[in-house]
């Protein structure tokens, strides 16, 4: 397997670059780059195309290994998505990249026209998802899910880490139909291979059975639900996870049955705002389904335009860090 550990602290590491592997933690390298460049050499339609963000979508792997199926966008994400629902209509699967942020706000209107209304085969995968960065609001995808989620037919995807990446992007390559997938690149944490976990677009897993709290989960939270876990263990109070990759569409039989007839607190873990994402999509599954759970909290980001900073710092300040989503938990248990 080929896998790194990541040896020091990512506090002095520029915002851009920073890790959100912990000290000690495993990862692997450019899971995206890689399994896309493995699956392209089974399937000569797939094309990679990005918005001069290569480098930072690992797609630069992708460029290096089939040039000729590489195209180099500029710094123009509408021109990007465009180009790319051309491509699809010429029978091409195309995985377009670039920054959460400039992929959903700047180039929103073209998503939703050329590529959502006509059902084209375009695979968005873009980086810097949530508190990712601490690059501050123009960097921050703190809102696309909520943004996303509101485009018809449009398959949703968060990912934890490495191994749901990795089988993520075959599966997303041969789903018909529009895919965005929040993107992690570099070296990305590897947590989900000890839990028997496989991906399977649309389908939410239990990762760990508790009594007391149950924790619904997407991407890098679901990382932070398991530590939680295990940190809250140590205080006699036994956590359930929940991981659901597929924010749309989700997989309401599944909350509905981790939720229905069990007395514990429920808390939606997202790294997105509260505002329009796994949250709200969950409570509105329940409420829909009449099934209401003991107690239910929302452990996501503020509404509001978020700091910049070190990552360790802003998630703790914000309340996703391992030690923060802990002390919450604990509190709504009060």
């Amino acid at each position: 397997m080929n896998m790194e550990v990541q040896k020091k602290p990512r506090l002095t590491t520029s915002a851009m670059i920073a890790s959100i592997a912990t000290e000690g933690q495993r990862v692997k390298a450019a899971p995206f780059g890689k399994a896309l460049v493995e699956l392209a050499a089974q399937n000569p339609a797939i094309v990679g195309i990005t918005a001069d963000l290569a480098k930072y979508t690992d797609l630069h792997l992708f460029a290096q290994a089939y040039p000729e199926r590489f195209y180099q966008m500029g710094m123009a994400e509408q021109l990007l998505m465009a180009a790319a629902g051309g491509m699809a209509k010429e029978g091409l699967i195309p995985f377009a990249t670039t920054y959460a942020v400039f992929g959903t706000r700047r180039a929103y209107d073209f998503i939703h026209q050329v590529i959502a209304e006509e059902n084209l085969n375009v695979k968005m995968c873009c980086a810097l998802p949530g508190l990712t960065t601490g690059y501050g609001p123009s960097h921050q995808a703190t809102e696309d899910l909520a943004m996303m989620r509101g485009i018809p037919g449009l398959t949703i995807i968060d990912p934890c880490d490495a191994l749901d990446i990795e089988q993520a992007v075959p599966q997303i390559a041969a789903h018909k139909g529009p895919v965005y997938m929040r993107l992690a690149r570099g070296n990305v944490p590897l947590v989900l291979d000890e839990y028997d976990y496989s991906f399977e677009i649309g389908k939410a897993k239990v990762l760990r059975e508790g009594g007391e709290v149950l924790v619904i989960s997407s991407g890098f939270m679901t990382m932070r639900a398991l530590e939680v876990a295990d940190t809250l263990r140590d205080d006699n109070i036994s956590v359930a996870v929940l991981h659901c990759p597929t924010i749309k569409p989700l997989d309401e039989a599944a909350i509905i049955q981790a939720v229905k007839y069990k007395h514990r607190l429920v808390v939606i873990a997202e790294n997105h705002s509260v505002i329009g994402g796994l949250g709200e999509a969950v409570a509105s599954a329940l409420l829909r389904h009449r099934v209401q759970p003991a107690s239910f909290q929302l452990a996501g980001l503020p509404d509001a335009f978020l700091d910049a900073g070190a990552l360790p710092t802003l998630h703790d300040r914000y309340g996703i860090s391992r030690e923060a989503l802990a002390r919450r938990i604990k509190e709504w248990l009060i």
